[in-house]
């Protein structure tokens, strides 16, 4: 069972894999994507800014 240090590991890796796909998604016009992909990632920033996480640095769309 994962200990709390590799569940918020995964949640930034995460994160972080969302915001690329959202700058691909709104490069290429893909408006339905690029949705979805914001409903992800304002749910991870929400878990990790309750958990203590500072976004400062890896915060790349700051939506």
């Amino acid at each position: 069972m994962p200990n709390g240090l590799e569940i918020m590991k995964a949640a930034i890796d995460d994160f972080k894999k969302i915001q690329d796909y959202m700058i691909l998604a709104k490069e290429e016009n893909a408006e339905r994507t690029y949705a979805k992909l914001k409903d992800e990632y304002l749910s991870l920033k929400a878990i990790l800014t309750v958990a203590g996480v500072n976004l400062t640095d890896i915060d790349k769309m700051k939506e």
